[in-house]
């Protein structure tokens, strides 16, 4: 293999940009040429290719977002659009592709390899670390970071105006970002898609923490659980407390990747290119722990990664 390609795909990640290095760098010095492929697989089917080399990916590692861009692509959803994205990999004597995303962007890898056999490998890239497969994707702890410094400041003014406030972040199918920003944030309560709860019981611990001399009080909700706003009508509506919401939205796929999201995207991009290279195909990198592993797209994209819930028990433990 002699030529290869690499896409992001989907919602952007911060890191990704050092998976894209780690693509590049680790093909090149196999021998092998690169292209980049703009905006997904819809710049794969306009054929908005672009030659990729070490220069061309110096410096991007501190950059937060794509530089290859992203989006998504409702053609290549069509078997008419994923032919046409096939015939134009032929055209550039594309031999194998890298793709770096989330679930749907690794759907349309397997679906790649699984309809034409053509070799690809996936990099598992989201904010939402709802991958299975792998301990983390790439961008997840740069928006745990950015949500829990919000949550810090935001911490100081409830306190110093004795309020409570509600936070919500994103995370629309799981609350992997909200539980672990909970946490790590010391809120009350954290309101997550997969498990049920009760408002009801949230104030009533609100009230019992304001009578033992708690005067402030954080609730984290993920987007998928439930609106911020609806969730701060309520509890000042049934305890009398005086409160606040804000919704971080977007802000938390933005910014500068943390250290660990840069040396994640360096490693799974260098291991992805290596493996593409190696002749493996159909399968997604990932980490173990510390170790770099590897599981084929089907498994992946059949399995479901779930929060951990002893997690959820230590911010009930932690809000005593």
């Amino acid at each position: 293999m002699r030529r290869i390609a690499v896409i992001t795909s989907g919602g952007d990640a911060p890191g990704m940009n050092a998976a894209i290095r780690g693509v590049v760098r680790a093909a090149i010095a196999r021998g092998a040429e690169i292209l980049g492929f703009l905006h997904g697989y819809r710049g794969i089917i306009a054929n908005e290719a672009i030659p990729l080399d070490s220069k061309a990916v110096g410096g991007i590692i501190t950059f937060g977002g794509t530089v290859l861009r992203t989006a998504r692509s409702k053609e290549f959803q069509t078997a008419e659009g994923r032919m046409q994205a096939l015939e134009v990999l032929k055209e550039n004597d594309i031999e194998g592709l890298v793709v770096i995303g989330g679930d749907g962007s690794l759907t349309g890898a397997r679906t790649l390899f699984e309809e034409f056999g053509f070799p690809v490998v996936g990099i598992p890239g989201s904010i939402d670390n709802d991958i299975a497969g792998t301990d983390y994707s790439v961008g997840f702890d740069t928006a745990v970071n950015t949500a829990l410094s919000a949550i810090d400041r935001v911490r100081d003014t409830a306190y110093s105006h004795e309020r409570v406030f509600v936070i919500e972040v994103m995370g629309r199918r799981n609350g992997f970002i909200a539980l672990e920003v909970g946490l790590a944030g010391g809120a009350e309560a954290v309101i997550i898609p997969e498990v049920p709860y009760s408002l009801l019981e949230i104030c009533d611990n609100l009230r019992k923490m304001r009578q033992k001399g708690k005067r402030s009080s954080i609730i984290v909700v993920a987007e998928g659980a439930a609106r911020a706003a609806d969730i701060k009508d309520f509890v000042q509506k049934t305890t009398g407390f005086e409160a606040r919401y804000l919704v971080l939205g977007h802000m938390q796929r933005g910014g500068s990747p943390t250290a660990f999201d840069r040396v994640l995207g360096i490693r799974l991009g260098s291991h992805a290119a290596h493996r593409l290279l190696s002749g493996f195909t159909g399968e997604m990198v990932g980490v173990d722990g510390t170790k770099l592993v590897t599981h084929p797209l089907s498994y992946v994209l059949s399995t479901e990664r779930t929060v951990d819930p002893e997690k959820l028990h230590l911010v009930t433990a932690m809000a005593v």
